[in-house]
């Protein structure tokens, strides 16, 4: 059996050779989910278990990855090859042998049922084709370009998977794990990179970077395999052909891991952990630790990958670079079991890392160094932003009065007929007769946990005059920040933004905040470089879904945001030429008038102290602007970015 996918073989590994598995190819099977009161409910677990009794992993997690390495039933590597969309389905209530009752479904049940689940696999059949795939050639050897191509693509159909299963009640009938179905469709398209099992430096994965789900790990090669935490594979040289060498250590907390030092990783083997079923036991020196073992005599370099929580239910990975093995030994646990000890120190001359986190911790605790205020908005915002200098000796940027939204004159208003929606607890995806989904087109803009699912040429958001609760699903942009945000001075590029906590693509920002002028007001204030045009020519880029593509806004009439005198934290936000933040027009209603708003998201996710920095955009080609207006002259552009223009307006 190949990784459990359908092939005929049984793998070399295998301890009993007698044992014959009774195992039908899973491509033959057509499981449906019982659903309440028919059946029992589905049980979902977290891809990494426990799993309770009667249940075991499922695809991405039973595949093997073969072409690099000694099949290995424990490794859980993914095969280039994914099962079909409806092997997600577990098996019909009443099917097979088991003496497992359930009640009948009526004719008319038993049909909503199959028009349901027609349905469900025509829409994910019909997303699958949307995706083109990726040559092999950059499969192999990706580039910083292609992974960030990868990432991007995969969160665009993870955020679609996820607005369909909170809108769509046909979907109830599917495992609500949109980051396991994406990267399903991703591993059967081919959409990844580096699939190539190797030593070191992955190509296109930088030292620093962030991810939010393990799936996304594979799809770039940094680490294959989706559960287990220590990824190896088989080399030409050793003691015996095909000897284990370690490539890639996940350090997630699951054990008493020692990071006090940053720079250096007392890791816990694997295995040996007590389970619901099992009790804890001695660990055994197979396959992953046996992998480490052997390193540790090679002194191969190995990759550190940190698993942090942020939230009670958030967890981020943090690829801290190269380490080598320096010692091994066991020890006794808290549970009375030998575990094996690793200790990694990292290769000197990297980015920090891992270092960065824990400074911030440190921060949070004691004083800032550099810092010159601890809160620039004087308790204007929900989170307090710092004002830190540590290049020069200036106190800060020239006085402004911080006002955290945007302010329209009466003359500036853009009047509506009022639509509020008539929702008296919450905006609930796939309520068709909630106004403010209407208005959106009839899909709910965010997910459950706040991130956009895709741009569109207008957001409405639920306003004042909405009669729904305050913390409302569908007004995003009016709780305030989401990120502890940092003001810093650059060393060329005056005063930028930046994050102590990593900010998770589609998650709101903050908007730009100022005061609403008109055209003519715009030219006479000269050299203002804090402002905000709607009707600039920006930059296109690919960041919804495949089937979805939004270059042009709906913006009633062209608006000028200066927040020279007045303005908040967006103010500070540097020109790139390769920005990480993007903006989105989003309207809410208030005494049944509604204004729009300009509100920045993360394109991708950006890892703690990267500058924040959007496209300022160019101004229009009619001659007017740079011939009237030297604040619309050409400037250096410093952004450092590969694919810098050398200028900016």
């Amino acid at each position: 059996m190949d990784g459990g996918l359908g092939g005929n073989t049984v793998p070399t590994n295998t301890s009993d050779k007698s044992r014959v598995l009774n195992v039908k190819p899973l491509r033959t099977l057509f499981p449906l989910f019982p659903e309440p009161p028919e059946g029992p409910p589905f049980v979902c677990v977290p891809p990494n278990g426990p799993f309770p009794s009667g249940f075991s992993p499922f695809f991405p997690f039973s595949g093997l990855q073969g072409s690099q390495s000694t099949p290995d039933l424990n490794q859980n590597h993914f095969n280039s090859t994914a099962v079909p969309l409806r092997s997600f389905r577990a098996e019909p209530p009443g099917s097979g042998n088991g003496n497992h009752k359930h009640k009948s479904a009526g004719p008319s049940s038993v049909k909503r049922k199959a028009k349901r689940r027609k349905e469900s696999e025509s829409v994910l059949t019909s997303l699958m084709n949307l995706i083109p795939g990726i040559s092999l050639p950059e499969r192999d050897d990706g580039n910083r370009e292609l992974v960030e191509s990868v990432l991007l693509r995969f969160d665009a159909l993870r955020r679609k998977l996820s607005q369909m299963e909170d809108a769509k009640e046909l979907h109830s009938g599917i495992i609500k794990r949109s980051d396991l179905k994406a990267a399903n469709m991703m591993f059967t398209k081919g959409v990844r990179t580096n699939m190539k099992k190797r030593i070191g430096v992955v190509p296109g994965v930088e030292i620093g970077d962030i991810f939010f789900f393990r799936m996304e790990l594979s799809l770039v090669g940094l680490h294959f395999p989706s559960m287990a935490g220590i990824d190896y594979m088989a080399v030409k040289g050793g003691e015996s052909e095909g000897e284990r060498l370690a490539l890639n250590i996940v350090a997630s907390g699951g054990y008493d891991d020692d990071d006090e030092d940053p720079d250096v990783l007392v890791y816990s083997g694997q295995g040996g952990s007590a389970s619901r079923d099992k009790e804890a036991s001695d660990q055994q020196l197979v396959r992953g630790n046996l992998a480490l073992e052997r390193s540790f005599h090679r002194g191969n370099e190995v990759r550190v990958i940190r698993g942090l929580n942020v939230s009670l239910v958030s967890k981020v990975y943090v690829y801290d670079g190269l380490y080598k093995i320096q010692e091994l030994w066991t020890e006794k646990g808290k549970s009375g079991c030998n575990m094996f000890k690793y200790k990694l120190v990292r290769i000197p001359g990297q980015p920090a890392a891992f270092a960065t986190w824990k400074s911030i911790q440190k921060w949070k605790e004691s004083s800032r160094v550099g810092l010159i205020l601890p809160d620039i908005t004087s308790g204007a915002e929900s989170m307090p932003v710092s004002l830190v200098n540590e290049v020069d000796d200036e106190k800060g940027p020239a006085h402004f009065t911080y006002s955290p939204t945007v302010r329209y004159s009466k003359s500036f208003k853009l009047v509506q007929p009022s639509y509020v929606c008539n929702c008296h607890d919450a905006c609930q995806p796939g309520d068709s007769s909630c106004s403010c989904i209407q208005k959106n087109g009839g899909d709910f803009p965010y997910t459950t946990n706040g991130v956009l699912a895709c741009r569109k040429p207008m957001i409405y958001e639920c306003g004042p005059s909405c009669p729904c609760i305050r913390n409302c699903k569908n007004r995003v942009i009016q709780t305030g920040l989401k990120a502890r945000l940092e003001v810093f001075k650059t060393r060329d590029r005056g005063w930028g933004l930046r994050s102590w906590d990593p900010i998770r693509a589609g998650t709101f920002i903050c908007e730009y905040a100022g005061e609403v002028i008109d055209e003519t007001n715009a030219r006479q204030d000269g050299e203002n470089e804090y402002v905000f045009h709607t009707s600039r020519l920006y930059k296109s880029f690919k960041w919804n879904f495949e089937s979805e593509s939004t270059e042009d806004f709906d913006i009633p009439s062209p608006v000028i945001i200066s927040s020279k005198n007045s303005g908040n934290v967006a103010r500070f936000m540097n020109h790139s030429c390769s920005p990480n933040v993007f903006w989105q027009p989003i309207m809410y209603e208030s005494n049944n008038e509604a204004f729009l708003h300009i509100a920045f998201f993360a394109k991708k996710h950006i890892p703690p102290m990267t500058e924040l920095t959007f496209d300022y955009g160019t101004p229009l080609s009619d001659g007017t602007d740079a011939d009237n207006n030297p604040a619309y002259g050409k400037k250096q552009c410093l952004c450092g970015s590969a694919k810098c223009c050398d200028y900016f307006y």
